[in-house]
């Protein structure tokens, strides 16, 4: 899975925006500002990965226990498909 193609990550004023670009501007209106680990995950989610490399990476990130950082990448990847951009 990974983040289709169209969105893109910018850090603007201190806060982390992620805009449509090209076609998907057309499909998808408005901007979605993430916080830090939101935008860790962002990241992580830009290349094919899994759930489970992401979990991997947060509790690395961010020294938590796995059963939170399973929690959050969870939560972040449904909130993903629900907005259609992520590519499964």
């Amino acid at each position: 899975m990974q983040i289709k193609p169209g969105f893109a990550m910018r850090k603007i004023a201190g806060s982390n925006i992620v805009v449509p670009v090209g076609a998907a501007s057309s499909d998808f209106n408005g901007m979605i500002t993430l916080n830090d680990t939101g935008a860790f995950l962002w990241n992580c989610f830009l290349q094919p990965t899994t759930e489970a490399q992401v979990v991997e990476a947060l509790m690395h990130e961010y020294e938590v226990e796995r059963q939170r950082a399973a929690a959050d990448v969870a939560h972040f990847a449904a909130l993903l498909r629900e907005n259609d951009l992520l590519a499964e």
